[in-house]
């Protein structure tokens, strides 16, 4: 199934990109994901935690992802 994957803030310049398309196994869940992006992208080892949004909702880590998904990648957030 092939999924859009959204990158933001600090993401972006990690995997140099701030989108891309993947390819993943029929109902590969959102921790599998993270596992493929780690291994595609290797820079996102540099971030302990980041959350994932899928269709615009955050989702769990057991969420089973759907052809055509938008998923975002949204990294830790600080401010003062």
């Amino acid at each position: 199934m092939t999924i859009q994957v959204l990158f933001f803030g600090i993401t972006t310049d990690l995997v140099g990109a701030n989108t891309s398309t993947q390819f993943l196994r029929e109902k590969a869940t959102v921790k599998e994901l993270r596992k493929v992006l780690v291994t595609d992208y290797s820079g996102l080892k540099n971030i302990h935690e980041y959350a994932i949004a899928v269709n615009e909702t955050y989702a769990e880590e057991e969420l089973e992802l759907k052809e055509g998904d938008i998923v975002a990648i949204i990294p830790p957030v600080s401010g003062g």
